[in-house]
């Protein structure tokens, strides 16, 4: 059973995929939305070839707990996925998961242009990691 974690933004959506087991989480590429034109499509195809059969989207919270703007975008993103795809879909909180993955780079002493390219992806292995954690326990 494959578990994909995907870091929704505008721009770009960070892909992430469990192990089999659904123990590990290991980033997996970043959709850029504007050079795939069709972003759900590709999501689709990952869908099948991976044989996935959950979906967590991270949901950017603000600190006090409340959802922005943002997070309206990823719940109706989520929403859209639920419905094209027939899987669940679950939301996971996302705060700070990016500025992990970016002091994570940091300390690797990665460029910041390569961690331009590869931040959301990190992102999204961070969140799925999380969700996996979680259910562990």
């Amino acid at each position: 059973m494959r578990i994909m974690g995907l870091d929704y933004g505008e721009r770009r959506i960070g892909v992430a995929m469990s192990d089999l087991f659904g123990w590990t989480a290991q980033g997996l590429e970043v959709i850029d939305r504007k050079v795939v034109v069709d972003f759900m499509a590709r999501i689709s195809d990952l869908v099948r070839d991976y044989e996935v059969n959950e979906i967590v989207v991270g949901l950017p919270k603000n600190m006090n707990g409340t959802i922005g703007p943002s997070g309206e975008n990823c719940i109706a993103f989520a929403d859209n996925l639920m419905s094209t795809l027939d899987l669940p879909v679950r939301l996971w909180d996302e705060r700070l998961t990016t500025v992990a993955a970016e002091r994570t780079l940091l300390e690797a002493d990665v460029s910041r242009n390569k961690r331009k390219q590869v931040i959301d992806k990190m992102a999204s292995a961070i969140l799925l990691q999380s969700y996996l954690d979680s259910r562990s326990k």
